[in-house]
């Protein structure tokens, strides 16, 4: 009898299965669990086994991160520089300066998300004078979550941003008072400006996109990622943007798992676009590894609220009802699943009239759908979601703004932001993620850090405890929780017998270190259908390295999530050393979240 093909032993494994909790060893074969036990399983191989000693190290189910954008995150990943986890202003800005001298003409520097100002030890965002120092002839583009870019004089001209450039509906070009445009970008409240202008920017070649994928896969795989759900996006067209995506997954290449969803690219023109797709795909083509899940985050544009707690909620249009109603009937008749962007409990209550419509004239029965986000969402809706089958899909965008929307609605209000516990006392299904890589970071320790501590990635206390997780509850939530949204549930999310071999061998025990410590968990060895896609530290020899292309990439010099001695450390009184500030500052608990730092207006 042929022996298992990879057995993992000497491990502190948390199955998450209620029938075998906790074992010591496991033994995968064609891609799947075969038997969990103790070091008896190591007998059961063969010369073709691959046998490894986890070292005493906690395994788990490999992570899935319910809303990602994955695949957007890969064409772009060598282009960016990331300040994920970065721990202080003065690195970062030494970060920003290093990459512009390496990034050749006509590209960008380009630090798009993932990171927030209470992360630095300056706790400030960089100004503008100081992007204009750092890299005076490259041009700069910094995304900061939802609400704004800033963009260096060099990316100003490649822009064409000058003097009689308008505003677009949505946004703002800030001017001096001479009314040229100072750098800075803002969302009020649509981030179409933000996105649109780094739409303009160059792209990697076809090659250069292939290895900017696959480095970004691994990089999640670093992070104990084995499945990731991803929500499309703006200026992700299908199917051209998934020709990368798609090559790797028709050479078994990947080393995740993908459920991908169709975006609508055209406002006013959306039911056309899910009027072709219906034609040309349909939810669940493809495989294990790579297959269509159907329609969202972005189904008609006059339903997008995007959180941005420093503006109010916006109110959504009224052509929002029959524009909305046109895409989810085309979609239940069909049978797709869809998802939905949904940040505020007013724009969830109009959604859910919606779908109530459309369900008393053509049924849902099962259909699966969900509301991605759904902050603000009240006990009564939940109620509403719950009678017509839905779920929900959170993320941690309150860990990177929740000093934002404290300061906006008060404690009261931030203290069930999202009302997590309600979702799960009703047993609407609930699966966890990030919205990674613009709004947040893609690191999924960070997320199950805010799940179970209830506190921003700087610190501060948004919930009581009654609104936060055990530790075993937030990675059911990452593992488990996530499967039932690409309709997986029972194959994906526990290692039991049977299921997806997906695991990840940690560099510490999630279950016993300090919560703080949450934050600095990575994988040293993840696995995916019973192969092993990621090794760290001791595991490091088990899968070659990776070349970087192109050679000026930030990822060559910086990788990804930022980790200890991945850069020089500057000296201490630079990091704090106080800087001239003409930009936009928070000012906790004052209601003045934007004011000058100074009054000379020379930005």
């Amino acid at each position: 009898m042929k022996g298992p093909d990879l057995i993992i032993y000497n491990g502190r494994l948390s199955t998450l299965d209620p029938h075998i909790p906790e074992a010591s060893a496991i033994a995968m074969s064609d891609g799947k669990v075969k038997a969990l036990g103790g070091e008896e399983l190591v007998a059961t191989g063969d010369d073709h086994t691959q046998l490894i000693d986890a070292k005493g190290r906690r395994v788990i189910p490999g992570l899935n991160d319910s809303h990602i954008h994955v695949i957007r995150g890969g064409l772009n990943f060598n282009m960016e520089l990331r300040w994920d986890g970065v721990p202080s202003l003065a690195l970062a800005l030494e970060m920003l300066k290093e990459q512009a001298r390496r990034t050749p003409p006509p590209q960008w520097v380009r630090v798009i998300g993932g990171w927030t100002e209470f992360q630095f030890a300056e706790r400030r965002m960089p100004t503008l004078e100081e992007l204009n120092l750092a890299a005076p002839d490259t041009p700069v583009f910094v995304l900061h979550l939802y609400d704004r870019a800033l963009v260096n004089r060099a990316a100003l001209h490649a822009l064409g941003y000058g003097k009689d450039t308008p505003d677009p509906p949505g946004g703002m070009i800030e001017r001096d008072r001479n009314g040229n445009p100072t750098g800075l970008l803002i969302a009020k409240p649509n981030a179409m400006l933000l996105y649109a202008s780094l739409a303009k920017g160059p792209k990697l070649n076809f090659e250069d996109q292939v290895n900017s994928t696959r480095h970004f896969l691994r990089e999640l795989n670093r992070l104990g990622l084995t499945s990731a759900i991803d929500a499309g996006g703006g200026f992700q067209n299908y199917p051209d943007d998934y020709r990368v995506i798609g090559e790797l997954a028709k050479g078994g290449e990947l080393p995740l798992r993908i459920a991908y969803n169709l975006f609508t690219q055209h406002p006013k023109g959306e039911l056309g676009d899910f009027s072709q797709w219906v034609t040309m795909t349909e939810p669940g083509q493809g495989d294990d590894f790579f297959r269509m899940n159907g329609a969202g985050e972005m189904l008609v544009f006059s339903a997008a609220d995007f959180e941005d707690f420093l503006e109010p909620r916006p109110d959504l249009s009224p052509t929002m009802e029959e524009e909305l109603a046109a895409v989810v009937r085309l979609l239940a008749e069909r049978r797709w699943p869809f998802r939905l962007h949904a940040t505020y409990n007013e724009s969830i209550t109009r959604f859910l009239d919606v779908f109530e419509a459309v369900n008393r004239e053509i049924p849902f029965n099962g259909l699966r759908w969900f509301f991605d986000h759904a902050e603000t969402i009240t006990a009564g809706n939940l109620e509403r979601v719950k009678e017509l089958g839905g779920g929900i899909a959170i993320q941690n965008r309150m860990a990177f703004q929740g000093e934002y929307f404290l300061d906006r609605y008060g404690e009261g209000d931030t203290s069930h932001t999202p009302p997590v516990r309600s979702m799960m006392a009703l047993d609407i299904p609930v699966g966890a993620g990030t919205d990674a890589t613009r709004v947040a970071s893609y690191n999924p320790w960070l997320s199950l850090y805010w799940l179970v501590s209830g506190r921003t990635i700087g610190g501060t206390l948004l919930y009581p405890e009654a609104n936060r997780l055990s530790r075993t509850e937030a990675l059911r939530l990452y593992t488990e929780g996530s499967s039932w949204f690409s309709g997986e549930e029972g194959k994906k999310g526990t290692l039991s017998p049977g299921a997806l071999a997906d695991l990840a061998v940690l560099s510490a025990d999630y279950f016993e270190v300090p919560e703080k410590e949450i934050k600095g968990i990575e994988s040293v060895l993840t696995v995916v259908g019973g192969k092993v896609v990621y090794g760290g530290e001791e595991f490091g020899n088990l899968v070659p390295p990776l070349p970087v292309s192109p050679d000026w990439s930030p990822v060559g010099r910086y990788g990804g999530y930022h980790r200890e001695g991945a850069t020089a450390s500057l000296p201490a009184q630079k990091q704090a050393e106080p800087a001239h500030r003409h930009t936009r500052i928070w000012l906790p608990r004052q209601r003045r979240f934007w004011d000058l730092g100074c009054d000379c207006f020379a930005y």
